[in-house]
């Protein structure tokens, strides 16, 4: 099959033919459709996770993924040959990912079916920024009424979370800059933008004397973003790991995200989207061939998701 791959720590990623996987126990093998890029991808392709997890060359990259179930391995109940699904690639090891022809999962995690109204292209956006804006969200206590301020509103976690902060009646305050990025939030539904070449905080307190309920941490300098948020509220962060990160603001309850995508949580995205809770923004497509070029498009800012398609 042919997969984005690298062979080794100083190889760059490039299209290789390789042999397709079997499904192992308790596994299913999905033909793919889609996928999309996310900044996890990059940081394998950059070798900064050398060391931090085992890489089994060549490494193929990619997480999320939507298609086809065309193999059934041992043990495995609830899926059959033919299913549309969608989800994430999620194994202690590197060197199974997305951007191939196929890919095996595991049933018991990352992996959710796929409602027919629901595209592969817009599916193959969702699995990992989709749960890592619905566990911020969670995190975050959102119900009608709280303050929210959502940092990265434009990217792929960004604009989950700002429409599902919507949906739930938040009075939400987003940082945008550019004329595309502020069409782009309020094409979605943002009233309220920051500029974030600026002080975030203090435009924030302009518009709230006491500060947010909530920050949702996507992009920008923690520390930064910290005054912003009022004294008892929450900073939830899918990129900070410590409430140290947030210069020693006090009296803030610091939570901090790593996405887990359960079944239950995809099924979850899965249905928002179909029944058009949520959307997923897309800025462009690239064929597999030209997966190294979207990385760099990736690297230099994004207005919502890039798929990859095979």
């Amino acid at each position: 099959m042919k997969a984005v791959a690298f062979s080794a720590f100083d190889h760059s990623p490039e299209l290789i033919d390789i042999d397709a996987p079997t499904a192992a126990e308790g596994e299913v093998r999905v033909r793919i459709e889609a996928a999309s890029v996310n900044g996890f991808d990059l940081a394998v392709a950059n070798g900064y996770l050398n060391g931090m997890m085992e890489h089994r060359f060549p490494v193929v990259l990619g997480k999320d993924f939507a298609g086809t179930v065309d193999q059934v391995g041992p043990g495995v109940d609830g899926y059959e040959i033919g299913d549309r699904v969608f989800g994430v690639v999620t194994k202690d090891f590197l060197g199974d990912g997305s951007f191939a022809e196929f890919v095996t999962v595991p049933v018991t995690i990352g992996v959710a079916k796929l409602p027919d109204t629901v595209t592969f292209i817009e599916a193959a956006g969702l699995g990992l920024a989709g749960t890592a804006a619905a566990d911020s969200f969670d995190a975050a206590q959102v119900t009608t009424g709280t303050t929210v301020l959502i940092a990265g509103a434009t990217g792929g976690v960004g604009t989950q979370a700002l429409q599902l902060a919507l949906r739930a009646g938040a009075d939400v305050i987003v940082t945008a800059h550019s004329t595309e990025e502020l069409e782009a939030v309020k094409a979605l539904g943002a009233t309220q933008i920051v500029d974030y070449t600026g002080d975030v905080a203090a435009q924030v307190r302009a518009l709230r004397a006491d500060g947010v309920d909530v920050v949702l941490h996507f992009a920008g300098d923690p520390a930064a973003l910290a005054s912003a948020t009022k004294k008892g509220g929450r900073f939830v962060s899918t990129l900070a790991q410590s409430a140290e990160q947030l210069g020693g603001a006090e009296d803030v309850e610091f939570i901090s995200i790593y996405a887990t995508p359960t079944t239950p949580t995809l099924d979850r995205l899965a249905k928002n989207q179909a029944e058009g809770h949520t959307a997923v923004s897309i800025q462009r497509a690239y064929p597999l061939a030209e997966a190294p070029a979207a990385f760099a498009d990736f690297a230099g800012g994004t207005l919502g998701k890039l798929i990859i398609t095979i």
